[in-house]
């Protein structure tokens, strides 16, 4: 049997063993050096049964297959950064169609939320079966998500097409992490998600005139129908990759028989000891009670002040400790170890990740952090880069859009503020996601992973219940102000559609004061923003300062 290589375990508290004598900057990490490495024969033991499958399928690839899943990936991350843009710029027309333009922010709340939480699981189950099991489940989720959008007729059905699209496409973004995670060593990792990550360069200019051109020639239906046969043709063959490769472990003997010899009762004891059945129902539980007042407050006649809404709250927060608890003291089977959930580094780069998200900076902006993810590998440290470049540039860009953002502001001013958010975004992304994997293990990348997917999520779904309230108080208020009398009376139809608000010719009255009132609801925006992404510097602040060249996580033949 081929032998693992000697890596060095990675733990809230090691560091590589390569690094005999902490330096002076490593004190602050609060690290001390593991002087025993450990030289392993076949699998890892201790890991789960999903993760010693993709150790055994890196020891026996060849890397031209390597090069090819990476090409592949990227590929895959063209397509869905193409149809991701699109359909967020064919949305209000799908829902302007139905004349209910105003339900986009809610159809956004709902589908960031159940895909947010649905992620919990799918991290247990791709550690427990495999990588490319869940990796073409969610394949499956996608396609039936853009059919069901090809082919709604409401926007109830639409709403409903996007919460399995959505679910599906994060369970293709999480299984394409992780496999980079599984792939490449640590110190290279940023730069691998950089790479797969710059099809964003080019999506943010061709999106645009591809989907302006669906709805003029063939509808908002064929630009997901299209997609929809897009999607498989490109994520198949990956998928195939890794098939390939596991049964060639399986036939050299790396990945042996498991005959449990179990009842069904007994196997349904044991997944769900495995699965972590009661930490998943009570985060999961948790997270929806706590986070779906934010989109049904609006519908109670007491708004926050209702009973319904105070109870939701209440639970959902009482469940998030229960869970916590219950991975302290009574998991047989962790989902997640608490040492790594209190782990200042872990916390510090999942709340960072959420006041982002709050202000609408995602991976896409990892497409522009090439060089940052170059920086990591040379210097082998993140933290600098994310407190001295990433936060404060941040801040400047949003903080400057206060003063661009408004009708009559030049265009290039605007463009210089989205380019200090793109670059300092992207670093951050970057290293975000380097420091939370690098307080972790192999065996528990996933659920950190999915962990900060929930904090991202529940970002977005905040952030969007933020600017659906913003709006709804601000914009409707500003166009009945500003509209010249003659226009007064299509108020209803302005407010709700915006084909018609775009009918108007540039520069008349109605066009002007439609514009004004997005101007005013624009600025409470970015007041919030701004405000909101202070915090961030103090939780960037409690990152340790942990060195990642030459720190051994994964191992076979990867990057």
């Amino acid at each position: 049997m081929k032998a693992f290589p000697t890596f060095a375990r990675a733990t809230p508290d090691a560091v590589p063993a390569e690094e005999r004598t902490p330096s002076e900057s490593d004190k602050e990490a609060g690290v001390q050096v593991n002087s025993n490495n450990a030289n392993f024969e076949g699998l890892t033991p201790e890991f789960q049964r999903g993760i010693q499958k993709m150790q055994a399928t890196t020891q026996v690839w060849s890397t031209t297959h390597l090069v090819l899943a990476y090409i592949n990936i990227w590929v895959i991350y063209f397509v869905t950064a193409l149809q991701g843009t699109m359909s967020g710029a064919l949305t209000p027309y799908v829902t302007s169609s139905f004349q209910e333009h105003s339900l986009t922010a809610t159809v956004s709340i709902v589908s960031s939320l159940m895909s947010g939480l649905c992620i919990l699981p799918l991290a247990k189950i791709v550690d427990i079966w495999g990588r490319p099991n869940g990796f073409i489940c969610s394949v499956v989720l996608s396609i039936v998500g853009l059919v069901m959008m090809a082919g709604c007729n409401n926007v109830e059905t639409y709403a409903a097409a996007q919460v399995f699209y959505g679910i599906g496409q994060t369970g293709v973004n999480f299984a394409l992490t992780l496999f980079i995670a599984d792939t490449s060593q640590l110190k290279n990792r940023g730069l691998m998600f950089a790479f797969v990550s710059s099809p964003y360069i080019a999506t943010v200019w061709c999106s645009g005139p591809a989907a302006q051109s669906f709805p003029k020639h063939g509808g908002f239906r064929w630009g997901f129908g299209t997609f929809s046969i897009v999607l498989p043709a490109v994520c198949l063959p990956l998928w195939g990759l890794f098939a390939w490769n596991y049964r060639k472990a399986k036939k050299a003997g790396l990945i042996p028989e498991e005959k449990s010899g179990r009842t069904f009762a007994e196997s349904l004891k044991y997944y769900a000891i495995e699965l972590d059945i009661v930490g998943i129902f009570l985060i999961a539980a948790g997270m929806a009670l706590f986070l779906l007042p934010f989109s049904l407050y609006s519908y109670q006649k007491d708004q926050w002040r209702s009973p319904m809404i105070i109870a939701m709250i209440i639970v959902g927060g009482l469940l998030v400790v229960a869970f916590a608890m219950w991975e302290r003291y009574g998991a047989p089977k962790k989902y997640m170890p608490f040492e790594l959930l209190a782990d200042r580094t872990v916390l510090g780069a999942y709340f960072s990740s959420f006041l982002q998200v709050v202000n609408n900076l995602t991976v896409t902006e990892a497409s522009y952090a090439l060089v940052v993810g170059a920086l990591i590998r040379v210097n082998g440290r993140f933290k600098w880069i994310a407190l001295c470049f990433g936060v404060p540039l941040t801040i400047l860009g949003v903080g400057l859009m206060l003063k661009f953002r408004q009708p009559d502001s030049p265009l290039g001013y605007i463009i210089m503020c989205q380019i200090f958010i793109a670059f300092s975004g992207g670093s951050l992304v970057i290293c975000e996601q380097v420091a939370v994997m690098a307080a972790t293990t192999q065996q528990y990348i996933a659920v950190v992973i999915a962990v900060e997917n929930v904090f991202t999520y529940t970002g977005g779904a905040i952030g969007s219940t933020i600017a659906g309230a913003i709006w709804t108080g601000v914009f409707p208020k500003k166009l009945v102000e500003y509209l010249p009398a003659e226009s007064q009376g299509n108020f209803t139809s302005i407010y709700g559609d915006l084909t018609i608000q775009l009918s108007y010719p540039v520069g008349s009255p109605t066009r002007i004061a439609i514009q004004d009132a997005y101007g005013e609801a624009q600025k409470m925006m970015i007041i919030a923003a701004t405000a909101v992404l202070a915090i961030a510097v103090v939780c960037v602040a409690f990152w340790r300062d942990i060195k990642v060249k030459d720190f051994r996580q994964v191992t076979g033949n990867v990057i």
